[in-house]
């Protein structure tokens, strides 16, 4: 019978967090299990050594003893989760004080595999406001939205309709990276959702670029896929407000599909009629 080595079974592991979107590790230096699993057995005198010099001083045995049996606080549910955002995200006065509420956020579960939050970049005094997706991977590294070969290919796009990041204000519909780039599931999405909204009231812009369907979908609280939604003026209603809105392809998709770069082209031609009607770059 064939023998199988080490390093097979590496490779099979490896290959196993490929297909489930793995493709970093969240700790800084790696973990050898092999070596952990041969660890030989603590002897009576060295569990005997420990238990002396953690033994607790007289009177709190029975403080430590309940506090070892209290339970972990449970996590927040979506509902839950949602309902403190919202509060939270009321109280924003700033966008400052908005990135911080941010910042410090944790009832998001993306918070808890990314390595940085990132929220937006460009100029926050513009009125035009582009929403996207998640950060990938290279934003999540730089902790900054759209800076990867798809936030590259968006420069391109905004330059050719005479925009650049002086002009605009880019952020995502979450701030932390989904493992594997996958797209944002509904719950994650919502639980950031209030933050979005309260970006949208403090800039008040003259309208807002949705890119991609998980975007638009929930901005214009649909079902309808991107290419229904893509190169129409619609609205984004946000308490009493409502702030014209279109949506346009990914720039990640149209890295993957080059073809869709006419349609693309039709919507920035759209958009850039919006502007001269409005005066909005100014």
């Amino acid at each position: 019978m064939n023998q199988i080595s080490p390093q097979d079974i590496a490779r099979s592991l490896l290959r196993t967090y490929r297909e489930f979107g793995v493709d970093e590790a969240i700790s800084e230096e790696p973990t050898n299990w092999f070596e952990k699993s041969d660890l030989p057995a603590a002897s009576t005198n060295d569990i005997a050594e420990k238990r002396l010099n953690t033994e607790p001083a007289h009177g709190d045995t029975g403080r430590q003893q309940s506090a070892s049996r209290r339970p972990a606080p449970a996590p927040l549910s979506v509902d839950q989760a949602v309902g403190t955002a919202r509060s939270v995200a009321a109280a924003c006065k700033t966008l400052d004080e908005l990135n911080n509420a941010i910042q410090n956020f944790d009832g998001c579960a993306l918070k808890k595999t990314a390595k940085s939050t990132c929220i937006a970049r460009g100029n926050p005094a513009s009125k035009l406001l582009f929403i996207g997706e998640a950060p990938g991977r290279d934003e999540d590294m730089q902790g900054i939205p759209f800076v990867g070969r798809a936030g590259q290919l968006l420069d391109k796009m905004l330059a050719s309709i005479d925009l650049d990041e002086s002009s605009v204000y880019i952020t995502n519909i979450v701030f932390w990276r989904p493992p594997g780039n996958r797209t944002p599931s509904v719950q994650e999405a919502q639980t950031c959702l209030p933050f979005t909204e309260r970006q949208i009231e403090l800039i008040e812009p003259h309208f807002i670029v949705l890119l991609g369907g998980a975007a638009a979908k929930l901005m214009y609280r649909t079902n309808e896929g991107i290419m229904r939604l893509r190169g129409k003026w619609k609205s984004c209603a946000i308490n009493e407000t409502s702030y014209p809105a279109i949506a346009t392809l990914h720039p990640a998709y149209l890295l993957r599909t080059a073809t869709a770069k006419r349609l693309a082209w039709r919507d920035l031609l759209t958009i850039r009629d919006k502007i001269d009607s409005l005066g909005a770059k100014d």
